[in-house]
Parts: structure tokens; C-alpha cells; sequence
């Protein structure tokens, strides 16, 4: 008997994961594999679709791949279905990324935002499985987001939408990477959250994360958030203004879309409970006084399998299965 198999994919600059479904979204089997982003689109494709291949065989007979989704960073149209340029996929101009896959696999593929794909992952078996409205962040080198409006993806004209990471929340603020100045992702990303650090020591602050500083030339969010446990009043400030900046952020996307649910994912959330009370707190302290809010915020709880599950949820929605 014919088992029809989805393919979820999550492809980022270093690695790609990779993971087969049932029509009930069970996962049946994973796998990663180098992306080799020097190699050229067409290389990457290849094999990537080989590792897909391998991965179905591996099921057993009767197991025939019927779709599959794929993740990518942009900017790109996702609806054209063409990835403009990438950071972390140099090689990767103007590629028809679904096209390409779907001629290498011989199925429809779904192709989105890696933001949006890990968003409905949450929404459709995770964090926000219960509710038809909400928000998910991403908190890692820079803000991913995706929203979910009535149980729906909001995409935009080009698929663009919910760059919420690139909100302006401190006009004429600090330099954001993507040339604006005073975006959420500016204060409150990880990276950005240990170089805000990094420059209050380099200008003389007093922190037991200077001589870690010295060692290393470096620190990372993870860093931070440990001298905070162990009661560094510089670590303190700066996750107090990295709380404070998301819960600017949850206030205006709240007035924006009226979730029920907001979702914290990313590196950063494995500073816990710390994190998540500060943040709630600068958000009461933030939001307005006209009715009681019950939108809640939360941890998201997929974990890595977030882009794959999603992937899969959409290469399931693609053909109506």
C-alpha cells in the first residue's frame, strides 16, 4: 500500500534540516545536512534533493513523497517564488528556489519566509495550536517574525510582511543592519543584546563580563544572561532594556492584530523564565489603561522542529491533503 509522505525542509546558511511526515504531520524521520553555501544554487538543490530522496526510501516501500515545503531566509517574492539574495547563501540570486526543488523531487513544493514556516509550525502543532490568532518571534542574530490573523498567514503583497523585527521603536535610535535606525532589532535580537554590553564595557562600565570580554573578544547573549543570574548589575540593565524594547514591541503588534497569543522562540529564549517575566512586565508597564489585555505571551514549544513541521504543514495545505 502507498504511503504518502510530506517533506518539511528548513534551509539555513550552514545547515539544512529535513524532515518526512504522514498526512497527520508525524514525523517519520529527519535528517541534516551541510548546505555547502559556497556551491552553487543549482549544487545545493541537488543535493538537497537527494537527501530528501534518501530520507523517503529510507521509509520503506510503498512511501511516495507527494509534497514538500521549504523555509528560506530573503529578502525574496514568495509568491513569484524567487529568492533575490541572500547573506548566508551567497550564491543565491534571483534562484526560483520552488521551481527548481519541485523539478528535482517531481512534486509541488510550498515555498515561505524560514519566519513564517517555523510561525505555522507553532500555530499548527505547538505553541499556538489552540488559538486562530497570533504572533511569533524569533530571537537569534537578528527578529524573525511571523503572524498568523484568523487562522491565515498574513504574506503581504510579496510575501514580505510582518518584518516586525524592523519596527522603529527609538526615532533617530541606533543603527539597525538594515539601514533604518531605532528598530526593535537594534536593542533586542541576541547579537544586539551582548553588543550593547560589549560597548558599555569598552566605555568603562564595571562588569564581572569584562574580564570574559578580555579572554575571548568577544561575548554573546548567553554570556550576559549568566552574569545576570549571578547578580552583575551591567547584565541587569541591559536585559532589562532588551525586555523593555520586545514589550514595546508586543504592545504595538498587540493594537496591530489583536492576538490571543503571542510566541517567543529563538537562542534566546534558553535564558528562561527571566526573560519571559521581564518581558510581561515591561508589557503591563507599557501597554494602555482603556481595557484589561489577555493576550498571552509565551515560549514557543517545537523547539528546532518549528521550520520543519511548518514546511510540512504547508506542502500539506498546498495539495489539499
Amino acid at each position: 500500500m502507498s504511503k504518502e509522505i510530506l517533506a518539511g525542509i528548513d534551509l539555513g546558511g550552514t545547515n539544512i534540516k529535513i524532515g518526512c511526515f504522514d498526512s497527520g504531520l508525524r514525523l517519520l524521520a529527519r535528517d541534516s545536512v551541510p548546505t555547502e553555501a559556497h556551491m552553487s544554487a543549482k549544487v545545493v538543490v541537488d543535493q538537497l534533493g537527494a537527501a530528501v530522496n534518501r530520507l523517503v526510501q529510507g521509509l520503506g516501500k510503498g512511501a511516495r513523497l507527494v509534497a514538500a515545503g521549504i523555509g528560506s531566509p530573503g529578502p525574496a517574492d514568495y509568491k513569484k517564488g524567487i529568492i533575490f539574495q541572500c547573506a548566508n547563501l551567497p550564491t543565491f540570486k534571483d534562484v526560483p528556489l520552488p521551481q527548481m526543488l519541485s523539478e528535482r523531487l517531481h512534486c509541488p513544493v510550498a515555498f515561505d519566509n524560514d519566519a513564517n514556516v517555523a510561525c505555522y509550525g507553532e500555530f499548527v502543532a505547538g505553541a499556538g495550536k489552540d488559538v486562530q490568532d497570533m504572533v511569533f518571534f524569533t530571537l537569534g542574530t537578528g527578529i524573525g517574525c511571523g503572524i498568523v490573523s484568523n487562522g491565515r498567514l498574513i504574506q503581504g503583497a510579496t510575501g514580505n510582511a510582518a518584518e516586525v523585527g524592523h519596527m522603529i521603536i527609538f526615532r533617530d535610535g541606533r543603527q539597525c543592519n538594515c539601514g533604518q535606525r531605532g528598530c526593535v532589532e537594534a536593542y533586542a535580537s541576541a547579537s544586539s543584546t551582548a553588543r550593547r554590553a560589549m560597548e558599555a564595557i569598552q566605555a568603562g562600565r564595571p562588569s564581572s563580563l569584562k574580564g570574559l570580554l578580555e579572554e575571548k573578544g568577544q561575548i554573546t547573549s548567553k554570556d550576559v544572561y549568566e552574569h545576570l543570574a549571578a547578580g552583575d548589575m551591567l547584565a541587569k540593565q541591559i536585559t532589562d532594556e532588551t525586555a523593555r524594547a520586545l514589550a514595546i514591541m508586543c504592545v504595538n503588534i498587540l493594537h496591530t492584530t489583536d492576538p490571543a497569543r503571542i510566541v517567543f522562540s529563538g537562542g534566546m529564549i534558553a535564558a528562561g523564565q527571566v526573560l519571559l517575566d521581564r518581558i510581561r512586565y515591561y508589557f503591563q508597564q507599557e501597554i494602555w489603561r482603556l481595557k484589561k489585555e489577555t493576550v498571552e505571551i509565551v515560549f514557543a514549544s517545537l523547539g528546532e522542529d518549528a521550520g520543519i513541521v511548518g514546511a510540512a504543514a504547508m506542502a500539506k495545505e498546498k495539495i489539499g491533503l
